[in-house]
């Protein structure tokens, strides 16, 4: 969140790679701060995702191994959480 309430443009982020340690599942990831994480699936994601397994899409909660990727890709310096 910016100042004043407003809220950082989600589409002018810089999203990288990540691919899940359990299935190899491939998204793109954008970290807008340490609680903000945006994720862009795949239609191959999804259809190798372990935890989407037999859903038409992947609009569930989330990947519990996938969240747990993206923060190693966080500490290991592979995932930037952009400035404020």
């Amino acid at each position: 969140m910016l100042g004043n309430g407003r809220f950082r443009d989600e589409r002018f982020a810089s999203f990288c790679p990540v691919e899940c340690a359990r299935c190899g599942a491939r998204v793109l990831v954008a970290k807008l701060s340490v609680q903000h994480t945006s994720v862009q699936w795949t239609t191959e994601a999804v259809r190798v995702c372990a935890e989407f397994a037999g859903r038409p899409s992947a609009l569930i909660e989330g990947c519990g191994r996938l969240r747990d990727s993206i923060d190693a890709a966080v500490a290991a310096g592979r995932l930037e959480v952009s400035p404020p």
